[in-house]
């Protein structure tokens, strides 16, 4: 597996990075995997905090020595943890779908400071016409996208398919993060952003 690939999620990363640019600061990566996006982050950001609950991912992520980066082992919804503050951005790719909707959104947008952002790219169940219309349209461009970034399939990460439709998804996200804006994108993702209301003076 090569440091640098493209696939569906890094397709993203760009424009995730240009964002938490405008932030700086502190940057959490929820999911991080082997490591390619915590080290795009750091570029931009004071300090950067992977968490990653799978050992054989957060070696290769550390394997990375990206500075201002670290990786801790542990998954989002672990009650032991470790403090690791507030997150001017805290970004989640392709991970929410392994977690419990709920509580996982509730603790995410915890990680936000004050006037700071959440960002996610998930992966949403196929649970109505709509969906199957939407997926059936992104086929062909997908297919000739894959083809031109050559498309680096299995990253060596753990998979599992999504469960929750973006209709719960987004009803979900109303209770918890209320104001956050989820849409569809191409690559059979969708994006979430949920910027946390600033203390009032």
């Amino acid at each position: 597996m090569t440091a640098t690939y493209w696939n569906h999620n890094t397709a993203f990363h760009g424009e995730i990075v240009a964002d938490a640019r405008r932030r700086g600061g502190r940057v959490l990566d929820v999911g991080c995997g082997e490591g390619l996006l915590l080290e795009r982050l750091a570029g931009v950001a004071d300090e950067v905090v992977g968490l990653e609950p799978h050992p054989a991912a957060v070696a290769r992520a550390r394997a990375r020595d990206v500075p201002r980066a670290r990786v801790v082992q542990a998954g989002l919804l672990d009650t032991e943890l470790p403090a690791i503050g507030l997150f001017d951005t805290v970004t989640c790719v392709a991970t929410l779908h392994h977690l419990p909707l709920r509580p996982a959104l509730r603790r995410l947008g915890e990680l936000v400071t004050p006037g700071g952002r959440l960002v996610v790219v998930g992966l949403a169940a196929t649970a109505s016409a709509t969906d199957v219309l939407v997926s059936l349209a992104q086929v062909l461009p997908v297919r000739v996208l894959d083809v031109v970034h050559r498309a680096q399939g299995d990253v060596g990460v753990a998979l599992t398919d999504p469960v929750t439709s973006l209709a719960e998804i987004r009803a979900a996200a109303e209770e918890i993060v209320p104001g956050a804006r989820a849409r569809r994108r191409l690559y059979y993702r969708y994006s979430l952003v949920w910027d946390r209301p600033p203390l009032s003076r």
